[in-house]
């Protein structure tokens, strides 16, 4: 326990100054900013309050002037958004020692390969509760500085349980990515592998399928694709998110302590 709890605090040292961390909080923080302008021009017109794309995307998505919605959206955000940020910030993590070539110092500290790893993976897994926790009070704010209609705390509770748990099955399924930052040395390879995985997850969603492919449940969960792709999720929708992390997780471990890093 001693040496996780030191490779955790390397880790922090390692990352609590990097330019990349507000970054991320600055590109997330689009959801909650959008979603109040939103809010901000249907509050008194409704639909009639957008134009153009804004208006055809507000009513495709049943969008309302009203807590309800606002939460919703911010979820939906999560659910699509977050594959590439939480991507992002899980490539920078595991590829960034490759591209600082300090790999091989790591591996040379008298701590064992699995809690260094461990460490990026508890650094990371917070570094993303942070940034969705920061949406969620972004927006609880604008939301009540505009004065959005329909706040009751059983709006809130169901949207704030869509909202998290839609949270943990995109952590989950960016393990692959650590996976692919450790086998690509460096962070370009699993940016990639990011990019293809949102592309994918967006056609094969619109296909019907997405039920089964683990990038494209999180999206359908959060409503993004309505409600009629929601239902068609069930368990193993969610086990094949659960095996796909612990998969990626593993490949991640014995990566990092059986290949040549040389």
């Amino acid at each position: 326990m001693k040496q996780q709890i030191l490779a955790l605090k390397a880790e922090i040292l390692k990352n609590r100054h990097s330019q990349i961390t507000w970054v991320t909080f600055i590109a997330f923080s689009l959801a909650p900013i959008f979603g109040a302008v939103f809010m901000y021009l249907m509050k008194d017109n409704g639909y009639e309050g957008l134009s153009g794309s804004f208006k055809s995307k507000a009513v495709m998505m049943s969008f309302e002037a009203n807590w309800n919605s606002f939460l919703a959206l911010l979820s939906q955000a999560v659910g699509i958004g977050g594959v590439l940020i939480f991507g992002f910030v899980a490539s920078w993590l595991f590829g960034r020692e490759y591209s600082d070539a300090t790999a091989k110092d790591l591996l040379a500290l008298p701590i064992s390969r699995s809690k260094i790893l461990n460490a990026k993976f508890i650094y990371y897994i917070s570094w993303c509760l942070a940034l969705v926790i920061s949406n969620l009070l972004l927006g609880l704010i604008f939301g009540f500085l505009l004065q959005v209609e329909g706040w009751h705390y059983s709006v809130l509770i169901t949207n704030l349980k869509i909202y998290f748990i839609t949270t943990l099955l995109i952590i989950t399924l960016n393990t692959p990515v650590a996976f692919a930052a450790i086998a690509g040395r460096g962070y370009m390879a699993p940016l990639g592998f990011v990019a293809v995985l949102l592309v994918l997850a967006q056609i094969i969603g619109a296909m019907g399928i997405g039920n089964y492919f683990p990038w494209s449940v999180p999206g359908i969960y959060a409503g993004a694709g309505g409600e009629d792709l929601k239902i068609q999720l069930n368990y193993l929708s969610f086990i094949i998110i659960i095996i796909t992390g612990i998969i990626g997780y593993i490949g991640t471990i014995l990566w990092w302590k059986y290949s040549d890093q040389k």
